[in-house]
């Protein structure tokens, strides 16, 4: 027997939602003339920096200002700046981006698999009422039972 235990219980205003999401396109539309897009095969062929990569970028960033003599004649170090700049500045925005991103698929995730799990519940009792021969229910029940398909002995949701 499914467990109707409810571990979340908010009820997050239309104004805030629309806030968030007028706050976040406007997040988008201030950066979108300093982002770059890749496809899968850009993003294969580049080198990745990680945690250990940035500190080493950010060291040589230190010498290359203490000792300039050591810079290769092509490096190129206006650019070389920049790119540094970029990844400093970005990625403090990109790490809360992610963790918004993960706590909103969280949140999502478990008040999704709470409705679920009700909705189940009502589809139960919808195919006992049409079984016993209520004629309210079953309307209800064809309608529901369209959007579920047997696996053994539950009914599963439909992929969309």
């Amino acid at each position: 027997m499914m467990s109707a235990n409810n571990q979340i219980s908010v009820e997050i205003p239309q104004t805030v939602l629309n806030d968030v999401a007028q706050k976040l396109q406007d997040c988008k539309t201030l950066l979108a003339p300093y982002l770059q897009g890749l496809t899968v095969d850009q993003r294969k062929k580049l080198f990745k920096m990680g945690d250990k990569t940035v500190a080493t970028v950010q060291k040589v960033k230190d010498y290359l200002e203490t000792n300039p003599e050591f810079a290769p004649a092509y490096m190129d170090k206006t650019e070389f700046l920049k790119d540094e700049a970029v990844v400093t500045g970005l990625s403090p925005l990109g790490n809360l981006a992610t963790q918004l991103a993960s706590d909103i698929d969280d949140t999502v995730t478990l008040a999704g698999s709470e409705a679920l799990i009700s909705a189940l519940f009502y589809y139960g009792t919808t195919k006992e009422a049409a079984d016993k021969g209520i004629a309210t229910a079953k309307p209800i029940y064809d309608d529901l039972s369209q959007r579920f398909v047997r696996r053994g002995n539950k009914a599963v949701p439909k992929k969309e």
